[in-house]
């Protein structure tokens, strides 16, 4: 006897198996690239993480920071036994602190910030969707530190990217938003700050001073020697190092 036929479903019924995620691993293909650390800081930092430390990375760019950080975060949530669920990418969208001064809503101005994130995900996954695919899955999250206040973060890994462009005040918010089961990755390079005063440039400085005292975190100083963007990248920043030109 052959099978009934299938029954043709309605939009609706579309919409709704979508959302509660039905057939999901018949359609997709959705494989986390294997990614091996390329130098010696960057095995320092899958060795770190392995062992559960908080981290901080920092140094110049092109060394792969975010990319790693995104990464092992991401080897961790989908990992059904682990205890974390979500990641939390948060980073402060303006340096005015102020996102009224970009058009359109609030969403609409953030996302211009997540762009990194889309190419990250794009290439770990192999596909191009792989990044809002995992938003619509609660698995990760984009947050400003301008809505931060009064949150608690649980069972979750956060990533502070770019911290060189959050004052002493928004990197403090952050780290004390951490509640139970979490981990939190800084990462960022105080040489390329947007801040024009000093008294903003100091806010990292002064927030490096204290997560060096902490046990719980490791801290990892990237150099030149792992810069793997491009050749160029790297030959460019040794000469200005060399030059003692600052941007």
């Amino acid at each position: 006897m052959s099978a009934p036929p299938k029954k043709r479903l309605s939009r609706k019924e579309r919409r709704l198996q979508r959302q509660n995620g039905e057939g999901v691993a018949e359609k997709l293909n959705f494989t986390l690239r294997d990614v091996i650390p390329l130098t010696e800081n960057q095995k320092l930092t899958f060795e770190a993480y392995r062992n559960n430390k908080n981290l901080m990375l920092h140094g110049i760019a092109g060394t792969g920071k975010s990319y790693i950080s995104l990464y092992l975060a991401l080897n961790q949530i989908l990992n059904t036994e682990s205890v974390y669920k979500k990641i939390y990418i948060i980073r402060s969208i303006v340096p005015v602190r102020d996102m009224g001064f970009l058009p359109g809503t609030n969403k609409e101005k953030a996302k211009v910030y997540e762009a990194p994130y889309y190419a990250i995900c794009s290439e770990l996954f192999g596909r191009g969707d792989a990044y809002e695919y995992l938003k619509s899955k609660n698995m990760i999250e984009f947050m400003s530190t301008s809505f931060i206040r009064g949150t608690t973060l649980n069972d979750c890994i956060v990533i502070m990217d770019e911290m060189q462009n959050a004052t002493f005040h928004e990197l403090d918010s952050v780290v004390t938003r951490v509640g139970r089961d979490c981990k939190i990755i800084f990462s960022g390079d105080f040489t390329q700050s947007d801040f024009t005063n000093d008294k903003d440039r100091m806010g990292i400085t002064q927030f490096i001073k204290i997560i060096k005292n902490i046990r719980s975190f490791k801290f990892v100083e990237f150099n030149k020697n792992d810069i793997l963007r491009s050749d160029l990248v790297r030959d460019y920043i040794i000469e200005k190092d060399r030059l003692g030109i600052s941007a």
